[in-house]
């Protein structure tokens, strides 16, 4: 006749889930796959919220005959995506280890070519204003800024940008967490570039001054989120940034007087920025626009399938 398992070493079916935890016996029987059907189903649905056994299930399958098939695996895929592993464990505690980590988290925006574009930007605004002498360069700056956080959201996440989208996108920190991490990045990064490089280019007369995209830039961020809901945030992204090239052409690309260097070049600009009717406005669509990627949150919890 068997004796009855402890109580500490059954199932969560036999007890309640509060009460029950893996033991290291349990976790090396589930290692070896030697724990009955009804065990190990319990232990992996336990695992899913209980970080303490999660990682003594994970050291005791380390430790055993997969071990070393999972750490091959790892490192193949590692290796595949360019990630160089810390030559000391002690480096992921150190401050470079958190910074590599929160580095890696901040997208694939922040290590690509967006970052230049932005400084070509930047640089290209500067060589018009003092190489040529071009007097709209900061009117030309502003009417693109709000558009620049678009590419950096469109190049930082989803399948088409990430390569390790499926796998983030399936943990915990994946999906709408992960992307809005991403677009604090890409907004901590644009916003002090091309604020404080709009303050020193010659000022535009009459026209709002350097902070005024802010709201425009925000608004179209989250509306890049919200539309990316639905059809993802690359495509999300070209739509927008299309749309407010094509409201924008007439005064970058009119006539002298017309254009952006000039007078009413200047003032049909200014009807996108100025003012509190346009400020509210933009204001408003943000909120709305935030509203709906609350109501759409559990979306990015599924892969892109565009």
């Amino acid at each position: 006749m068997t004796s009855p398992r402890p109580a500490s070493d059954r199932p969560a079916s036999d007890r309640h889930v509060t009460d029950w935890h893996v033991t290291d016996a349990l976790a090396l029987r589930y290692a070896e796959g030697s724990a009955p059907e009804t065990d190990a189903w319990s232990l992996e649905k336990h695992v899913e919220s209980c970080s303490p056994c999660a990682g003594r299930v994970s050291a005791a399958v380390r430790a055993g005959a997969a071990g070393p098939a999972l750490a091959a695996v790892r490192a193949e895929l590692l290796t595949a995506v360019g990630h160089r592993p810390a030559v000391a464990p002690a480096a992921t505690a150190s401050p470079l280890g958190r910074g590599a980590r929160l580095w890696w988290a901040a997208g694939p925006a922040l290590r690509g070519s967006w970052v230049v574009a932005v400084a070509l930007v930047l640089g290209g605004a500067f060589a018009l204003a003092y190489g040529a002498g071009f007097q709209g360069a900061r009117s030309l700056l502003l009417a693109l800024s709000p558009v620049l956080p678009l590419g950096g959201v469109a190049v930082s996440y989803g399948r088409h940008a990430d390569p390790l989208y499926e796998i983030t996108a399936a943990t915990p920190s994946g999906g709408l967490r992960l992307l809005l991490t991403r677009t604090a990045a890409v907004l901590a990064v644009c916003v002090p570039l091309l604020t404080v490089g709009g303050a020193l280019l010659p000022p535009v007369a009459g026209f709002p001054g350097v902070a005024a995209w802010l709201l425009p830039g925000l608004a179209l961020t989250l509306a890049t989120l919200a539309l990316g809901s639905f059809v993802g945030c690359r495509a999300a992204a070209a739509t927008l940034a299309g749309g407010w090239l094509l409201a924008v052409t007439g005064p970058l690309l009119g006539p002298p007087d017309l254009g952006v260097g000039g007078t009413a070049g200047a003032d049909a600009l200014a009807l996108y920025f100025s003012g509190p009717v346009a400020q509210g406005s933009w204001a408003a669509a943000a909120l709305a626009c935030a509203a709906l990627l609350v109501l759409r949150r559990r979306s990015f919890d599924h892969l892109e399938t565009r």
